[in-house]
Formats: structure tokens, C-alpha cells, sequence
């Protein structure tokens, strides 16, 4: 099933590792085959990675972006998730740890990513910031 990506002028975005900036016009890009892709918004640059649910989505962005080089990534994942699931009573918030954990066992980084967001909201919430790196919704797949 194609992706369609629709992008503002100047717009950035990594596509299987490569970082492609939109011309100055509104522009529609159409995949045809499954890549890696995310866009800027989407990006945590590392300097970003300042509570425990963005250092679990941290390193999943990475096995998404260089699946190739996952392993080295997922160690890292694995122990932020634990720590982060070890300190959550929230039933809720903690289902959507496994089914964070599943896809990423099955290689469904873009999911798991997504899904992670919503650890990043509820964490903002809780801790009462104002997400910097990343809005609060998103509407790509």
C-alpha cells in the first residue's frame, strides 16, 4: 500500500536514511514500496532526550531510521523501557509498554514510535511540560 506524504515548502524529512528538504512549493510524494520515513517533526535530536519516555523513543527512532544497525540500538530500549514500565502504576500506560515492546520485536518500529507518544504526553502531563520536540498529534502512518 503506497504512503502518501504531503509537504509543506521547505519541509524536512528522513527517508531511509537520507535527509530531503521540499522545494518552495506544496508537494506530494508518493511511496510505492515500504522505507523508512519521518518526518522533522517527528525527529529527537539527541540534545532532546531529557525525561525517561523520550529516552525509550529515542533509541526505537534510531532502529527505525538504521534498521540495518538495530541491534545496536535495542539494548538500550529494552533497559529504558523496563525502567520506565518499573515506576508506572497506570494500567493503561503500561499496556501500551507491551504493545510497545511487541512491535518492536516484530520489527513494526513506526508503530512502536507512535505509539510512544503517547508515553511522551502522559509523561508531559504528569511532569507538566510543554513537549518541545514533539506536537502532541499526528495524523501519518
Amino acid at each position: 500500500m503506497p504512503l502518501k506524504l504531503s509537504l509543506k515548502p521547505g519541509e524536512k524529512f528522513v527517508l531511509n536514511g537520507a535527509v530531503v528538504q521540499n522545494g518552495d512549493r506544496r508537494g506530494v510524494l508518493v511511496l510505492q514500496n515500504k522505507a523508512s520515513v519521518l518526518r522533522e517533526k517527528d525527529i529527537m535530536q539527541e540534545e532532546d532526550v531529557t525525561t525517561p519516555a523520550r529516552r525509550i523513543y529515542f533509541p526505537m527512532m534510531m532502529m527505525y531510521l538504521d534498521e540495518a544497525g538495530a541491534a545496536r540500538y535495542y539494548d538500550e530500549f529494552v533497559q529504558r523501557l523496563a525502567e520506565f514500565m518499573g515506576v508506572i502504576g497506570n494500567p493503561q500506560v503500561l499496556a501500551e509498554c507491551v504493545a510497545i515492546s511487541k512491535h518492536c520485536m516484530e520489527r513494526e518500529y513506526y508503530k512502536a514510535l507512535m505509539l510512544c507518544r503517547k508515553l511522551i504526553e502522559y509523561e508531559d502531563e504528569r511532569l507538566g511540560n510543554v513537549p518541545a520536540s514533539l506536537p502532541a498529534s499526528h495524523s501519518e502512518s
